[in-house]
């Protein structure tokens, strides 16, 4: 089992996130990732000035901070960017950090930054149809050896090399969401890496995880793909306490598969999960900058898996 930590980079220091990965990159963590949103999910007007360090930019400056860490964003919306220009970026960052970048992408769902920075804002039948479409051009953009050439609905190539292209092993693309009808269909037909995010998935249960698993190897079997391909990830909200206020609040505000309790609650839903097929686990919910949290994680849940 793997570990890393979804870094919190919003209304907070850029001093605080570099504590948590350094932190990270001299301890026994084996990833960071950071979120991608311009505006801090469900700011209310006032909190919508307060700290967003823009996802892609944050992760490449990491690359060059640390040296064993895998790297990642949970993950980058697909609205904001053209994804050719994603896959180029992508591969500056795999190089530049000695192959440790996981290109990680979702269709996008946040309506109120697009409207804040003039994005366009499909309905979600067209956000899923772009997002199949970029997922299929930027795979065959780090595999193919050859320039590309990309004739689709939303997005055109003309003869596109993928220059500088990954390191050594081609980037692995990790599909984020849960949607069962298309976010699974596409992540079986173009992904390597499942991940599932607690925040939005009633804080992640050994069951929602399995159910969710069922449909992808549904949608592996149509394609004619393997399941065992695909790399199982599991983004958790935690909470390492003992304190039954806290739990309850933690429960009652994520969902019943809340991950909140004591060092041994934690390990066993864990150890639960490394026996369904979960290959790594990121925890959230350890705030930037508290590198003694990240500590106790790490002494008390981390070093029980090694």
């Amino acid at each position: 089992m793997d570990f890393g930590v979804q870094v919190n980079v919003y209304r907070t220091t850029w001093q605080d996130v570099a504590a948590s990965v350094l932190a990270m990159d001299s301890g026994d963590w084996d990833s960071v990732w950071f979120a991608d949103h311009y505006i801090p999910p469900g700011a209310n007007p006032e909190q919508e000035a307060m700290t967003a360090f823009e996802g892609l930019a944050a992760i490449s400056a990491v690359a060059g901070m640390t040296q064993k860490l895998r790297l990642g964003n949970l993950v980058l919306g697909n609205t904001y960017r053209n994804p050719a220009h994603v896959a180029k970026i992508a591969g500056t960052i795999d190089t530049l950090s000695s192959g440790r970048f996981t290109l990680a992408l979702g269709a996008g769902w946040y309506q109120r930054e697009h409207a804040a920075y003039g994005w366009d804002f499909p309905p979600m039948k067209e956000r899923q149809d772009r997002f199949e479409e970029a997922c299929q051009l930027i795979r065959r953009l780090i595999h193919d050896k050859d320039p590309v050439d990309h004739e689709g609905s939303f997005y055109t190539l003309k003869q596109a090399r993928l220059s500088p292209g990954s390191y050594d092993a081609p980037i692995p693309i990790m599909i984020g969401g849960t949607g069962e009808k298309r976010t699974l269909r596409t992540l079986a037909r173009y992904g390597d890496v499942m991940n599932l995010d607690g925040w939005a998935g009633g804080g992640m249960a050994l069951e929602y995880f399995k159910h969710k698993l069922t449909i992808l190897e549904r949608h592996c079997d149509a394609c004619g793909r393997d399941p065992a391909e695909i790399r199982k990830t599991l983004l958790i909200p935690c909470y390492l306490t003992e304190d039954k206020g806290l739990i309850e609040r933690a429960v009652k505000g994520l969902g019943p598969g809340t991950v909140a309790g004591s060092r041994q609650y934690i390990i066993d839903r864990i150890g639960e999960f490394a026996e369904a097929g979960v290959a790594e686990v990121m925890f959230g919910g350890i705030p930037s900058g508290d590198t003694a949290l990240l500590q106790a994680f790490e002494q008390e849940i981390v070093s029980a898996f090694r």
